[in-house]
């Protein structure tokens, strides 16, 4: 029992940290925020700070590196006969029940005006194909490519119909994500169809 208690008391913590980070990140810029004062902001010690985070980026992008497994379980729940494109625009909708839409939009925003965030997000990108373009292979086949070539063009083009997506709804300033899937939707026909 008390160790669920400590998860919940680490989570709390982490929020608040991330909370005050990014009040810090968007009002100064990324890069130009350093540790001292965010652990200043959030009135923690550095040493603190470091229990819980390992850099500043990870405030940022807190454990969605990590979401590629739930995406590739919501991708596996889905019918195998159903169109790849759909079904992966299914199980990416399975990441917005573990985003606050606010932080969301927050986090998005520091993507697209910080050089190192943008690495960062490439990196998460390119984590979550990895995890999720054999099971988009299998599920497509190879054709007469290469093994492998299938289920990584597939699922990068997904990713950047959803990066597509996700930088037209924060021009509408974001919020609503029935609207972000809807942007991804046209993304996606804009890509089948071209």
């Amino acid at each position: 029992m008390s160790e669920r208690l400590w998860d919940r008391t680490r989570r709390r913590v982490q929020e608040e940290v991330a909370d005050a980070a990014l009040a810090l990140f968007l009002e100064q810029g990324f890069e130009e925020t350093t540790v001292d004062q965010v652990v200043a902001a959030a009135g923690i010690s550095r040493r603190s700070f470091f229990r819980y985070f390992g850099t500043k980026e990870d405030i940022v992008f807190g454990d969605l590196a990590e979401q590629g497994p739930l995406i590739l379980e919501a991708l596996r729940a889905r019918p195998d006969d159903e169109p790849i494109w759909d079904a992966l625009g299914h199980a990416f909708s399975a990441l917005t029940t573990h985003v606050d839409p606010e932080r969301g939009v927050k986090i998005s925003k520091l993507c697209m005006t910080s050089p190192s965030l943008r690495a960062g997000h490439l990196e998460k990108h390119l984590r979550w194909q990895q995890v999720l373009a054999p099971e988009v292979e299998r599920r497509v086949g190879t054709g007469d490519a290469p093994a492998g070539l299938r289920g990584e063009a597939i699922v990068a083009t997904a990713l950047a119909c959803l990066d597509a997506a996700t930088t037209a709804w924060l021009g509408e300033d974001g919020g609503d994500l029935d609207e972000l899937r809807r942007l991804y939707g046209i993304a996606l026909s804009a890509v089948r169809s071209g």
